[in-house]
């Protein structure tokens, strides 16, 4: 009898058959999909898909690179930084001090006026300017400038013929106008209030003395204040001083001429007597 054979087709497909559907070796590997994490234009992108960000702190100063003598250096200037502003600022709370107690007494002694006192009050300081302006013809003074303000009178005395330039140091030219100045106040307005300004103009101080304006014109009201107090009749208790700075020019300030003006210590009479 003939023996069957299978077709050697089918002997080679036969242990790919029994392997499964799974291994078909007839099918083609598919290529995986590639997903996009990139959002779409106008939508935000997930906060974990962000890098982390770093907050960055503000450099601080570093000391480590100065020697001892460097150091030492640095801790001086910040001492005497700090001392010239503990000194600015007792200036400023001493002038504030002796203003309350000028106008508090100055009120002490005032009537309060009613509604129907204004023309009686207008007429009061009408009087009382009239009364400055014929006083003021009586003093005698050297070339200071002097001129009514309201019911106030102010004597300008230029700082270059009281101090050394850019200071409060008083020359000795600058001692003969104030010991006239206070004679004359004295004899003209026995016991009147006196206020003591110091201004200066537009340019900068000398950022080695000084730290600002005011307190160059403070140191120069306060030397001014001191010398009438204890070198000449005036009463300390008539006295206060005020330091401008260069907030209150006279003139302008675009000329020498006008900047020289503007550096001044004003005496300020008040109609007013101190108790």
């Amino acid at each position: 009898m003939r023996s069957l054979r299978p077709p050697s087709l089918l002997v080679a497909l036969l242990p790919a058959l029994l392997a499964g559907c799974s291994q078909n070796l007839l099918r083609r590997e598919s290529t995986p999909a590639v997903i996009n994490l990139e959002p779409p234009p106008g939508v935000a992108a997930p906060a974990h898909t962000l890098p982390p960000v770093t907050a960055s702190l503000p450099e601080m100063p570093s000391y480590g690179h100065l020697d001892g003598r460097q150091l030492e250096a640095a801790l001086s200037r910040s001492q005497t930084e700090n001392q010239l502003m503990q000194e600015e600022l007792a200036a400023v709370r001493e002038q504030l001090a002796s203003t309350s107690a000028q106008l508090a007494a100055s009120r002490a002694v005032a009537r309060p006026l009613s509604s129907t006192d204004g023309n009686a009050a207008a007429a009061g300081a009408a009087g009382a300017a009239a009364a400055m302006q014929s006083a003021m013809g009586q003093l005698v003074l050297d070339d200071l400038p002097v001129r009514l303000d309201g019911v106030v009178l102010r004597i300008e005395i230029p700082d270059e013929r009281l101090f050394e330039p850019g200071t409060a140091n008083l020359l000795p030219a600058g001692v003969a106008v104030l010991t006239q100045l206070a004679t004359e106040i004295e004899r003209v307005f026995p016991g009147h209030f006196l206020g003591i300004e110091g201004h200066l103009d537009s340019e900068p101080v000398n950022p080695e003395r000084w730290e600002t304006p005011h307190q160059l014109t403070a140191a120069q009201a306060a030397t001014v204040f001191d010398f009438f107090a204890t070198r000449t009749p005036l009463d300390e208790a008539q006295m206060f001083l005020v330091a401008h700075g260069g907030n209150h020019p006279v003139v302008s300030n675009a000329t020498a001429a006008g900047r020289r003006r503007n550096r001044r210590i004003e005496c300020v009479v008040y109609p007013e007597r101190a108790p």
